[in-house]
């Protein structure tokens, strides 16, 4: 598909607790990126709430919207196309989304774009390295989502391995709750590690019998927890930040292992990481420095964009609307969307 101008795509992400918009030009700049964050609301009851979620997504996203045109300075004259998360994510969250870039698309009669969550996960890497062109690998690591996938192609991807049980990110919520940190669990984690001894435990790295790049870290919580039990029978101090080193060590170990590996057998020299856990600083530095040492290009995109936001979707749903996908009125939310359906 030759495409002579600019295409501009207004994106909507409502698939957990941020309600986002984000006006995106050729899947690589963005005009605006406008996020409303749930986050103080969820932390009162540990965890995301997905009735709350719903009703604060219906309460926002108009507003949101609004912000992202007047950002950008487009009105929606100016949209060539409406890019919309559909899957996966919490049914009534990803639903009040759906509906809106429904009813933006037929209003303007422009085309409307579902996208896949993940997908804009890893389409984030376009917007700050304007160099990254398939075929790459890329380990997205997020609240839900832990995948290890070769992208061959723009919208083409073949994933590798994935989590068996809890994602990193939910590991770390469950971590950081059992030890004292309270939710969100990734941040606090990340920052109190910073003082502690990474060594001072040696948790477990699960491995999966004949899937050698799949993931499982329930394990790994269960032996965090096991560990704060025994402290607790034994009356001893328990030191925070010397188990947040070291569980945070044995994510990292981990995730890091399987991608080098994915690297050596697919024989690429490009690796791109994304998501929440992506913004992790432990993460970043363990990455750029095993790539550095095996002469491998590191991509990763800025914090904002490793947590989710409608930059990422507007991005993906360029390349999406290049290829010739375009959704009709039936488009509806699908909670558990695996990454390559339609």
């Amino acid at each position: 598909m030759t495409i002579l101008k600019d295409i501009k795509i207004l994106a909507i992400e409502s698939s957990c607790d941020e309600t986002a918009a984000a006006v995106v030009v050729n899947g690589r700049e963005a005009l605006s990126n406008v996020i409303s964050s749930q986050i103080d609301l969820h932390t009162l009851y540990g965890g995301v709430v997905p009735e709350i979620a719903s009703r604060k997504h219906i309460e926002n996203i108009n507003y949101v919207i609004e912000k992202a045109l007047r950002d950008s300075k487009c009105t929606l004259d100016d949209i060539d196309a409406i890019g919309v998360t559909y899957g996966p994510g919490l049914v009534g969250a990803l639903l009040v989304g759906v509906a809106e870039a429904k009813a933006i698309a037929f209003a303007k009669n422009i085309p409307l774009v579902g996208v896949h969550h993940i997908e804009g996960h890893i389409c984030a890497n376009y917007v700050d390295n304007k160099d990254l062109k398939p075929p790459f690998v890329c380990l997205v690591v997020s609240g839900g989502h832990t995948h290890l996938v070769v992208v061959e192609d723009y919208g083409k991807y073949r994933i590798l391995g994935k989590t068996r049980d809890d994602a990193a990110g939910e590991a770390f919520d469950k971590v950081a709750r059992a030890i004292g940190l309270g939710y969100p669990g990734g941040p606090k984690i990340d920052k109190v590690s910073q003082n502690g001894n990474p060594h001072a435990y040696e948790f477990p790295r699960a491995k999966i019998t004949g899937s050698e790049y799949d993931f499982s870290f329930s394990g790994l919580k269960s032996a965090v927890l096991n560990q704060i039990n025994l402290a607790t029978m034994k009356k001893e101090t328990i030191n925070q930040a010397d188990i947040a080193a070291s569980f945070q060590n044995s994510v990292v170990d981990s995730l890091v292992t399987r991608a080098m590996h994915a690297l050596e057998e697919t024989g690429m020299k490009k690796f791109a990481i994304a998501g929440g856990v992506a913004s992790n600083t432990a993460v970043r530095k363990a990455f750029q420095e095993e790539c550095s040492k095996r002469n491998i290009d590191f991509y990763r995109p800025s914090p904002v964009l490793c947590t989710d936001n409608a930059v990422m979707i507007g991005s993906a749903a360029y390349y999406e609307y290049i290829n010739g996908t375009r959704h009709g009125w039936d488009l509806n939310a699908i909670p558990n969307l695996k990454l390559g359906e339609r």
